[in-house]
């Protein structure tokens, strides 16, 4: 299915600075249904947990399992909110353009995943590697982690600078390949469907069958997102790295 980017283009009159519109929306609405499943799950709190708090309850768990698998609990808890964000916005935003896709008739596609931008998955990766040398920096101290860069051998500083780079660039460009790549498979079965009752037939289990094939794509790409989340943040912080 063919479709095009809406831009915004020369924001302010600089030449460069272009906003594709349909990101920042989905960006906005990933946002906004992640802080109501906050809100509502925490609204009318019980002992005895049910529903959405019994769900929610059971992810901040999963996220505790993460961070307990890469570091000490005593180090590790003060990212547990940083997890338990990242699991739920990258999960929500990669469904967004599993649901359906809508393309208005000038062929611009306004709803998808705003994971399937590169820009928004670069962002992440970028700051996730920056917030470890923050908290590398503040949990050490600024002489005992630039000593991490020379061990064990100071001929590796180099390859340390360079494995920084590729760490955001993996982090990043993995999720934007995984929900890129599916959305526009079913572009392609949307387009398909839309040629005749015979391409309509023909579509239609593929279809259900790539949904929900994205469906647990999208659901373990946020769960590696967040685990290497992790991992990236003891190696800065925990003391045996």
């Amino acid at each position: 299915m063919d479709h095009k980017a809406p831009l915004l283009e020369n924001l302010w009159g600089i030449g460069w600075l272009d906003f594709n519109l349909s990101t920042v929306l989905m960006t906005f609405i990933a946002s906004v249904i992640v802080f109501i499943l906050g809100v509502a799950s925490a609204k009318s709190l019980q002992r005895k947990p049910t529903g959405l708090q019994n769900f929610m309850e059971w992810v901040v768990d999963f996220v505790k399992g993460i961070v307990g698998s890469t570091m000490d609990w005593k180090t590790g808890k003060q990212f547990l909110p940083l997890g338990l964000t990242l699991l739920t916005y990258i999960f929500v935003a990669n469904m967004l353009g599993v649901m359906f896709m809508v393309v208005t008739g000038d062929h611009y596609l306004w709803w998808k995943s705003p994971t399937s931008d590169p820009g928004v998955t670069l962002t992440l990766a970028t700051l996730v590697v920056a917030l470890s040398h923050y908290y590398g920096i503040k949990l050490k101290g600024v002489k005992e982690y630039g000593k991490e860069f020379f061990r064990p051998m100071p001929f590796l500083f180099p390859l340390k600078i360079i494995e920084e780079f590729a760490n955001t660039l993996t982090l990043g460009l993995r999720l934007f390949g995984n929900i890129y790549a599916g959305e526009i498979l079913l572009g392609l079965l949307a387009g398909l469907a839309t040629t005749g009752i015979a391409g309509t037939l023909g579509a239609a289990i593929p279809m259900l069958a790539w949904q929900g094939f994205s469906t647990f794509i999208g659901a373990i790409q946020a769960f590696i997102f967040t685990m290497l989340t992790m991992v990236y943040m003891s190696h800065k912080v925990s003391e045996d790295h």
